[in-house]
């Protein structure tokens, strides 16, 4: 479990230099957040606790995190309602991790290049931990600190349990293990992938338009640019599971293949792949054009992406 430092970048996360440096912010920023929001102690369930703070908090790009931090500075959001709904996505980020490495889900014994929570811990505890995780981001969302207005709450509850439920990311997690040794067309996939995991990351992109009641335009523009991010993200994950290494990844490399699970990279090829990543990159900084130079990271994180290494 990484430490979460006491002391915080001076600069406010907008006048970060360049995206690194803002995913570094986001990081200190978000988990002390975290670190605050998440139970801890020596009741008869602190083993629960403990794998909830070992999975939320053991590392990770925070890119979600990210997106509704730089969402919010862009409509003058207070950094507390940002902190906490950042929050609030990593947790169900984290007990999402958690349930797709389970033996029934993906089987994986390694997760940012520590024991997968089950092998740290075991199944029960593993199952546990990411349903209480999963609770504590909306009970995070609907206390009054998170917003004072119940209507922006409720929709930041509601949204969330769109993009995650039946019809969001778990939908596509069942789709996935469907999948699995079949042949499936780009159209499929490319469902596929929007709902297991561009659904949470349009959510994460457009949460700080909820929190500063933005208009329409404004969001749908960060929702369109959420779509074309979230595709790029996965092309780059598929073609990180064939290229990458496990101290890269973090995780068991070359998995995809050994399941014959259909991807970008099966049916597009490498070369194919890797530029069909980057034109989406491209594409969803073009639909960050009314906000000008404010959403400059985020069109740097649409590119950092498709070229980061893990």
């Amino acid at each position: 479990m990484r430490t979460v430092p006491t002391q915080l970048h001076p600069m406010p996360l907008i006048d970060q230099p360049d995206i690194r440096s803002a995913l570094d912010f986001t990081t200190l920023t978000v988990e002390r957040a975290m670190d605050r929001l998440l139970p801890k102690g020596d009741d008869p369930e602190a083993r629960l606790f403990e794998a909830m703070r070992y999975s939320a908090l053991s590392g990770g790009k925070r890119l979600r995190a990210f997106f509704v931090m730089t969402g919010a500075a862009l409509f003058g959001v207070s950094t507390q309602a940002a902190q906490r709904v950042a929050a609030a996505v990593e947790f169900v980020h984290a007990y999402s991790l958690i349930h797709d490495d389970l033996p029934a889900m993906d089987d994986d014994d390694f997760r940012r290049g520590q024991p997968s929570c089950h092998k740290r811990f075991d199944e029960a505890t593993a199952i546990l931990a990411g349903d209480a995780l999963q609770s504590l981001a909306f009970e995070v969302l609907a206390h009054e600190d998170t917003h004072g207005d119940p209507s922006v709450r409720i929709q930041l509850i509601s949204g969330l349990a769109q993009a995650i439920g039946p019809h969001g990311m778990v939908a596509g997690q069942m789709v996935d293990m469907d999948a699995s040794g079949k042949t499936l067309s780009i159209g499929q996939i490319t469902r596929l992938q929007r709902l297991k995991t561009g659904a949470l990351i349009s959510y994460a992109c457009s949460a700080g338009a909820l929190l500063g009641k933005a208009s329409d335009p404004a969001r749908h523009a960060l929702v369109a640019y959420a779509h074309d991010v979230g595709l790029a993200f996965q092309i780059a994950d598929d073609l990180l599971d064939v290229e990458g290494t496990h101290e890269e990844i973090g995780k068991t490399p070359g998995k995809d293949v050994v399941t014959g699970k259909a991807t970008f990279v099966s049916l597009l090829g490498r070369g194919r792949a890797r530029d069909q990543a980057s034109l989406l990159a491209d594409q969803a900084g073009r639909h960050l054009d009314m906000f000008g130079d404010k959403a400059e990271l985020l069109r740097q994180a649409a590119r950092y992406v498709v070229d980061r290494r893990r």
